[in-house]
């Protein structure tokens, strides 16, 4: 398989809704860590600074979740299932920091009802806003 065209909108949600199964699991076992090292159940009104570490812990395993599969292969498990692919703007593979980007302007152009994805039916080269904005680009893959 190699690279082929900009990955529409249909795709790019069914792997978000791949991969979202699996951070839920991912969190789950994150969460459980902390309540046995912790001894008790942790909330807000009851954790202090614990809280917000806790909160700070499940960003980290977000974004290291996406981080790591980009910058190794490409592909989220659920990009896998969709044949979709994460490369540079050359088709290379990413490196951490354009990944590191690619992930927080994808946080903020999904935020407000996907208007920053829905972004690449207006663009020329069908790129979502966070595609531009890091110079990356999300790619259905064909046959050869």
């Amino acid at each position: 398989m190699t690279s082929g065209t900009s990955a529409g909108f249909g795709r790019r949600f069914a792997a978000l809704i791949y991969d979202s199964l699996l951070l839920v699991a991912l969190l789950m076992l994150y969460t459980t860590i902390v309540v046995l090292a912790r001894g008790s159940a942790l909330t807000e009104d009851t954790g202090g600074a614990w809280w917000w570490a806790y909160r700070a812990g499940e960003l980290l395993v977000i974004a290291g979740y996406y981080l790591l599969n980009w910058t190794r292969s490409g592909q989220t498990l659920g990009m896998r299932a969709w044949h979709l692919r994460a490369v540079s703007e050359a088709g290379q593979p990413l490196k951490l920091a354009p990944a590191a980007l690619r992930f927080l302007c994808a946080v903020i152009a999904w935020a407000p009802a996907a208007l920053g994805v829905l972004w690449l039916y207006l663009d020329s080269e069908h790129l979502a806003l966070h595609d531009r904005l890091s110079k990356t680009r999300m790619v259905r893959l064909t046959r050869s």
